[in-house]
């Protein structure tokens, strides 16, 4: 995008505020000096195109395919310049297994759109949903669910009472190989169950006594047939963990990598030899008889996953778990990191008692002032960004920002487009008209971007405000230079205006908004001018310095 270098400006708090009422979609405000440099990833609901976009807003690249197409949920971009993305057909009437966050196919994509591999579950007995991981060795995790019919589950120990449908789909895990599109691991939730309700079934025991396998009479069957609707997956290469999060029971849950596909379906074997059974759980100890309603600390969480991406181990959360924290309150949601005590010589997490740790959050953050405009009872996701500051998305809202560790937000964007539609700067959104999953910031160094074309391509929304985010910039830029200060500002009596070169300037003039002059100085030099502006309305004024070398200087009071 074509930025002049000569435009140069500087905003004041009122305005920003009446900009950002102004902006009903798209970049609602930004700190360029304080904000995290990057490329926003955002794979809306209701559309079928990926988007990348620079931090005003504008695309600077995208992945488009075929309306027939939706997100099924999650895209990422790999170190390659390569996207991977998940998605399903539009279209689901008659689809034997449906619920939220279906997908079906896993892609991958060039840089160009070309499509270089695609992987399909989706049939009568299983179907792939909400989230995958790439691994280090390319390697893909997948979610998906497989179909129990009745009679099995009563064989495993079912209570009806709990069961709402004719059918029970537990979830499993995948590693396909994109190579050979083989799966070359596996691991089943059915595998590692616990029931107290019917000694004459499989799977009874003791709860309290097994909190490493899978209550299934936990009261989670609100969800439907999709039982655990598990919702994210994250990849620990470094100890070869697997971390799910399982919105229905509130809980995380770390399973080992570790283990044969047949150890997986067992007890014993792998680092942890635990077969395949729960390493560590985290959220609700009630699940397991550990504990209360006052002992949970997760709420229909999304977006778990180990801080270690685009970070550096000097962050002071990192490798430890965030999550978006969706139900934590009425009306409110919160993003919070939590430090699971893992012990690497006994390859487990050791309890404290009868339950696993820590008792508390390392971080918590709700949206400062009004927690409510950080709400989405679904969706969503918290990034820890290599300058300290968060990137939150709340999915249901469309609407992302980013916050410094003082909690300030120094960045906002809300997804323009309702029901996958386009729409007009200035239209009001709902929420669930802009429904998004995630957003990712990639880092400006980002290998994938070596050597790309990221100039503008446009914007999503129809009529975009395209110099609101060329000022802010331009303010920026400037002030890194050094080559021209305006303060205070805002002002109240008077503004200051120094310019580098001392006498190099030699005409300076006031304009409002409306283009009217205000004040006009044939010569000035000594690189200061002192402005008086007492008695001047509050808004938005300009200040063009040498007019023979068309310079511009907006300045705001």
């Amino acid at each position: 995008m074509y930025r002049p270098t000569y435009l140069l400006t500087f905003f004041v708090l009122f305005f920003l505020a009446k900009t950002k009422a102004q902006h009903t979609v798209g970049l609602l405000s930004y700190q360029p000096s304080k904000s995290f440099d990057g490329y926003n990833l955002i794979y809306p609901h209701n559309q079928p195109n990926v988007y990348l976009l620079d931090n005003c807003g504008e695309i600077v690249h995208a992945w488009a395919d075929s309306p027939a197409w939706r997100p099924g949920n999650t895209a990422y971009l790999l170190p390659n310049g390569n996207l991977v993305k998940t998605k399903r057909l539009a279209s689901v009437a008659g689809n034997p297994i449906w619920a939220g966050g279906g997908g079906g196919n896993v892609e991958i994509r060039d840089w160009d759109n070309n499509l270089l591999w695609s992987f399909e579950m989706n049939d009568t007995l299983q179907r792939l949903h909400h989230d995958i991981s790439v691994m280090p060795n390319g390697n893909i995790l997948m979610i998906a669910w497989e179909r129990k019919t009745v009679d099995e589950a009563l064989q495993a120990g079912i209570d009806t009472s709990l069961l709402l449908s004719d059918v029970i789909w537990p979830d499993k895990v995948i590693e396909v190989n994109p190579a050979t599109s083989a799966i070359v691991w596996e691991w089943h939730a059915w595998d590692h169950l616990i029931q107290d309700f019917d000694a004459t079934k499989e799977n009874y025991g003791s709860v309290e006594a097994h909190s490493e396998l899978i209550d299934l009479n936990w009261p989670a069957q609100s969800s439907g047939a999709s039982w655990m609707h598990t919702n994210a997956i994250d990849y620990d290469p470094l100890n070869d963990h697997i971390l799910l999060s399982i919105p229905a029971f509130s809980e995380v849950w770390i399973i080992d990598h570790s283990t044969t596909t047949q150890q997986a379906a067992g007890h014993i074997g792998g680092i942890g030899n635990r077969g395949g059974d729960l390493l560590y759980r985290w959220g609700n100890p009630a699940v397991y008889r550990a504990g209360g309603a006052s002992d949970q600390k997760l709420f229909f969480q999304h977006d778990p996953h180990w801080i270690d991406d685009f970070v550096e181990p000097t962050h002071p959360y990192f490798g430890k778990i965030a999550v978006f924290n969706n139900r934590v309150g009425p009306g409110y949601s919160a993003a919070n990191v939590f430090a699971p005590v893992y012990d690497m010589y006994e390859g487990n997490f050791p309890m404290t008692g009868s339950v696993w740790g820590p008792a508390g959050y390392d971080w918590s953050f709700t949206y400062p002032g009004d927690p409510t405009k950080m709400f989405s009872n679904g969706l969503s996701s918290v990034q820890m960004l290599r300058n300290g500051n968060v990137l939150i998305c709340s999915g249901n809202m469309g609407y992302a920002f980013e916050a410094t560790p003082g909690n300030e937000i120094v960045w906002e964007y809300v997804v323009p487009l309702k029901a996958g539609i386009a729409v007009s700067q200035g239209d009001s959104l709902a929420a669930m008209d802009n429904q998004t999953f995630r957003m990712d910031r990639y880092p400006t160094d980002y290998s994938a971007f070596a050597g790309k074309d990221l100039t503008s391509l446009g914007w999503i929304e129809l009529n975009p405000d395209t110099f609101f985010c060329d000022q802010l910039l331009s303010t920026m830029e400037a002030q890194n230079e050094g080559l021209l200060r305006v303060y205070p500002n805002p002002a109240g009596q008077e503004v200051v205006v120094e310019w580098a070169g001392g006498g190099l300037y030699s005409e300076l003039a006031v304009y409002d908004s409306m283009g009217r002059e205000m004040a006009a100085y044939n010569r000035v030099s000594g690189g200061r001018k002192y402005l008086d502006v007492a008695d001047w309305r509050p808004g938005l004024y300009f200040i063009v310095v040498d007019k023979t070398r068309a310079g511009k200087v907006l300045v705001v009071r």
